[in-house]
């Protein structure tokens, strides 16, 4: 069996350093992804899920400050590790300020660096948004078996069709946090066009009403950005 490995989002507006380090990452098993500013960092964290981000701080467009700030609205749990430069007493305390895990003082030492990400990691404890490979699901007084696509509740037992099933898995699978509404769509319907977006809301209001049995349950529409399902008690199986 392959073992999964950790997504890492990579912010580096230095291009050689930003490849080189993507390579190292990849060497030791990580799965990392490399933007070139924070915007473009940004726009990738919305479409994929990530394990942990490492930022550089002096970038073009948006700084990983900015950057950090942004990430932690959408999922206070993201594990942030800093490379930079900048070795001001300041600095180290606005990126702990904005919910860094550690500052990392350029030119460092590479194997360290793979060892704090662990650490780190293995603190968060799976905190951070990544989807694993369960297919059952319990969240407050209902259970979803995604393979054999049964959602049951405290009074039914509901055959799902296969978007239904799939929509609802994702949404358990990033938990209380943002399911990004473009990811969904390319994952379920193939693009994020307009006509598909209509279908998932539709999916979505019937997914609502399947767990109206439960009040401590939503599913809350996030303007622009997706769907989070909200709940006190969701686990995987």
């Amino acid at each position: 069996m392959n073992e999964i490995k950790r997504k890492i989002l990579l912010a580096e507006d230095d291009s050689s350093f930003g490849e080189l380090l993507k390579n190292y990452l990849e060497l030791n098993n990580f799965d990392a992804h490399w933007f070139i500013n924070g915007i473009e960092a940004f726009k990738g964290f919305h479409k994929n899920p990530y394990d942990i981000c490492l930022l550089d701080v002096m970038m073009p467009e948006m700084n990983g400050f900015q950057l950090a700030d942004e990430i932690k609205r959408v999922n206070p749990d993201m594990p942030l590790l800093f490379l930079t430069a900048k070795s001001l007493r300041e600095d180290m305390l606005t990126a702990y300020k904005c919910g860094a895990d550690d500052y990392i003082i350029k030119p460092f030492d590479s194997e360290l660096l793979i060892f704090k990400i662990n650490a780190i990691l293995k603190r968060s404890n799976g905190t951070a948004v990544t989807p694993s490979n369960s297919t059952k699901f319990v969240f407050g007084k209902y259970s979803l078996d995604s393979n054999l696509q049964l959602l049951t509740g405290p009074q039914t037992v509901r055959q799902l069709s296969s978007r239904e099933n799939d929509l609802l898995k994702l949404l358990c699978q990033y938990k209380n946090n943002l399911l990004p509404r473009d990811l969904a769509l390319k994952k379920i319907w193939g693009s994020d066009d307009y006509f598909n977006g209509r279908s998932m809301d539709v999916y979505i209001t019937k997914i609502r009403k399947y767990l109206k049995d439960d009040s401590s349950i939503e599913i809350i529409n996030i303007h622009g950005k997706g769907y989070r399902l909200n709940t006190n008690v969701i686990k995987a199986l």
